[in-house]
């Protein structure tokens, strides 16, 4: 059986490969922020949510960030996480008409706020990202 504790560093690295393959420079730069307030909760995050879950075979990095930004725009209460996924799921190849649609279907399942914040968050991506265009 393995080390507990070589086991978590092999989730942790799996989930900084996932991020960094997923293009998650903004999730890495927020965890990193909160690395010195809370590394256990970092740590957890990347193990888990990138190193156990989002590198599961079974559905491309495409697919799981549309579902991401679906149901980030439908909680309405993660704005900063939902900026980071729109980014990321622009980086694995959906586009910005894409997006909007995705936020635009979730009026009908979470209501127009949300909706409407969700596209405030992808229009502050949007603009960010023509920014370092330019």
């Amino acid at each position: 059986m393995k080390n507990t504790a070589l086991m978590s560093e092999e989730r942790y690295q799996q989930g900084i490969a996932q991020l960094e393959e997923m293009g998650g420079t903004p999730v890495l730069a927020m965890l990193e922020q909160l690395q010195d307030t809370t590394s256990d909760l970092t740590r957890f995050t990347v193990e888990f949510a990138y190193g156990d879950i989002l590198s599961r075979p079974g559905l491309d990095l495409r697919t799981r960030q549309i579902a991401t930004v679906a149901a980030l725009t439908a909680l309405g209460t993660a704005p900063v996480q939902l900026r980071a996924h729109i980014d990321m799921a622009l980086s694995v190849g959906c586009t910005r008409d894409e997006i909007k649609e995705i936020i635009i279907q979730m009026a009908l399942y979470a209501g127009f706020p949300a909706a409407l914040n969700g596209m405030a968050a992808a229009q502050e991506v949007f603009r960010v990202k023509d920014k370092k265009v330019a």
